[in-house]
């Protein structure tokens, strides 16, 4: 395999395995949260996004011609590794969606435990001043 494909198979492989990575279900979306608005990751995002473009457009290319002796129609069975840059996209919509709705409804939680403790005590205060009267 030319060196051009080892990169291809490389880059495709480490997309799958960030998938898989995000996949885990032992790390909570809220750790997710901060690991993604860390400082680091926002500098990748911010740099990362026209090389990610570029990058995968010249997948498509390697794929589609492909180039470099290992014929034309034998790079048609790493197709569907195209995916993951699109998947991965998503599954970090989902679980930053995912952990906003987990915080809001703590927050909720929190308003709702708040609202029944103040009718409870505005309960006890009405029948103590029932029963002075």
């Amino acid at each position: 395999m030319s060196l051009q494909w080892t990169a291809v198979a490389t880059f495709l492989y480490a997309e799958v395995f960030l998938v898989l990575l995000l996949c885990v279900p032992f790390v909570s979306p809220a750790r997710w949260q901060k690991i993604f608005r860390s400082r680091l990751v926002g500098l990748a995002v911010s740099y990362g996004n026209t090389f990610f473009i570029v990058l995968i457009v010249i997948l498509v290319l390697l794929l589609l011609g492909g180039s470099g002796g290992f014929g034309g129609s034998r790079g048609w069975p790493l197709t569907p590794f195209l995916c993951p840059p699109s998947l991965l996209r998503r599954l970090v919509t989902l679980i930053s969606a995912q952990a906003a709705l987990g915080a809001s409804s703590q927050a909720f939680r929190k308003q709702a435990e708040g609202a029944s403790q103040a009718a409870r005590q505005y309960l006890e205060d009405n029948d103590a001043l029932r029963k002075v009267q």
